[in-house]
C-alpha cells in the first residue's frame, strides 16, 4: 500500500510517502508557521517526483502531537478532509513516541557499537511545552512506561531511573538543568531532536497493517493543556 504521513506539530514541517515498509520520499522544510498553502504544494511535489498520483496513495498518517497547536490543527484538518473525501484510512500518531522510536537506531560517540538503547535503561523525550513547562514521555525497550505529562522539568526529573537517553527540543532550554541532575544521562544530537515522517511511516505502518484506523470525524490534537485551552472539533 501507498500511504502519506504527516507531522506538523513543530516547527519542521515533516511530509513522507511510503509503499508498505519502504519510504520512497520525504521531505523536511522549517517554516515559521505550518499552512495549508505550505502543505499541498509539498504533497503534489513528493507525489510527482515518485510518480504516484494522489488517486493511488491507500492511506494517511498524521502526528497528534503534543505541540503547536495551531500547525497541528493545519496538519490534522488537511488529513482528516483527505480521508473524508477519499475514504480512505487514516491513523494519528502521538508525537513523542516518534521522536522516541527515531532515537532507537541512532549512534553515539561515546556509546559502544550497537542500538545505543541497549546500553541504556530509558530514553526520555521531552519537548518545550513554553510557560515554564515540558511535554515529556518516558520510554524502554518495550516502549511507553506512562502517561504523556505536560509539567515541570522537576517533575521529569524523579522520574528517570538508571542509564537515560534524553531527546527533544527542550533540550536547548534545560540541558544544563538535566546534565546536573543525571550526571550518567546521553543527549541526542540536535537533529534528532525533532519528529521526522519517514520515522513515523514505520508506525504507521503497523496500525496499517493491524487495520487499527482511526475515525477521521473524531480524531483531535494530543494537546495537554487544559480544556479551557482546547477545542472539541477539528
Amino acid at each position: 500500500m501507498y500511504f502519506l504521513s504527516f507531522e506538523t506539530s513543530t516547527k519542521i514541517f515533516s511530509l513522507a510517502l511510503s509503499q508498505d515498509e519502504k519510504v520512497l520520499r520525504f521531505r523536511n522544510l522549517r517554516s515559521a508557521s505550518v499552512l495549508e498553502d505550505s502543505i499541498l504544494p509539498t504533497v503534489d511535489k513528493v507525489l510527482d517526483s515518485a510518480g504516484i498520483t494522489f488517486d493511488q496513495v491507500d492511506g494517511f498518517a498524521v502526528a497528534l502531537g503534543p505541540g503547536s497547536f495551531t500547525s497541528l490543527r493545519v496538519g490534522l484538518s488537511t488529513i482528516k478532509a483527505f480521508a473524508m473525501v477519499t475514504h480512505k484510512p487514516v491513523v494519528g500518531i502521538p508525537t513523542l513516541d516518534i521522536i522516541a522510536q527515531g532515537i532507537k537506531k541512532m549512534s553515539f560517540p561515546n556509546v559502544s557499537v550497537g542500538n545505543p538503547f541497549d546500553n541504556c535503561d530509558q530514553i526520555c523525550v521531552i519537548n518545550d511545552a513554553r510557560r515554564g513547562k515540558v511535554y515529556a514521555a518516558l520510554y524502554n525497550n518495550k516502549g511507553r512506561t506512562g502517561d504523556y505529562l505536560l509539567t515541570g522539568l522537576d517533575n521529569v526529573m524523579s522520574m528517570v531511573k538508571g542509564k537515560t537517553i534524553f531527546v527533544g527540543d527542550a533540550l536547548g532550554l534545560y540541558r544544563k538543568e538535566i546534565e546536573a541532575a543525571c550526571p550518567k544521562c546521553l543527549f541526542a544530537d540536535e537533529k534528532y531532536w525533532f519528529p521526522q515522517s519517514k520515522v513515523m511511516a514505520a508506525l504507521a505502518y503497523q496500525r496499517f497493517q493491524n487495520k487499527q484506523y482511526d475515525d477521521p470525524a473524531s480524531l483531535v490534537p494530543l494537546y495537554l493543556y487544559p480544556q479551557d485551552c482546547q477545542v472539541s472539533k477539528v
